[in-house]
């Protein structure tokens, strides 16, 4: 670092900018217009709480934890949230599912039953017509038996 003289308008590398920066700081009172880039941003804003007196600075870092917690004990819940919710869902889904298989099963059951009974109808000889009106098929049904 002694080594490093250049001035503000000589700074060409992020290099150059950085050894600028940590030589240059404690005399610094804001951020020089070279150093506008965001990292150097946030390096400004680490100086200033590293400046801190002990109790503010105890006091940031105690804040700091404080939000950290919080932030943590949100996303534990919203993740927790999220699982309960597709456990949920998987379950209303099965629900469904099995209801709509149920009536689909209950309906072919029920078109089955009146084919065999048309075709029993239809061997002893009943009309279509008869056999339409007690079975629920259409005449073209019967026939195709």
């Amino acid at each position: 670092m002694p080594k490093f003289q250049k001035s503000e308008d000589e700074l060409e590398t992020m290099a150059d900018k950085w050894l600028y920066a940590l030589k240059n700081l404690p005399r610094l009172l804001e951020r020089p217009a070279a150093l506008q880039e965001r990292i150097f941003k946030k390096f400004f804003e680490v100086a200033e709480i590293g400046n801190l007196p002990k109790e503010e600075y105890a006091k940031y870092f105690e804040s700091e934890k404080v939000y950290y917690d919080n932030d943590g004990a949100i996303r534990t819940a919203e993740a927790k949230g999220r699982a309960e919710g597709r456990a949920e869902g998987r379950a209303e889904g099965r629900a469904e599912g099995r209801a709509e298989g149920r009536a689909e099963g209950e309906t072919i059951g029920a078109i089955k039953n009146a084919k065999e009974n048309a075709r029993k109808m239809k061997a002893d000889g009943m009309s279509t017509e008869l056999i339409a009106k007690y079975t629920g098929l259409t005449a073209e049904e019967i026939n195709g038996l």
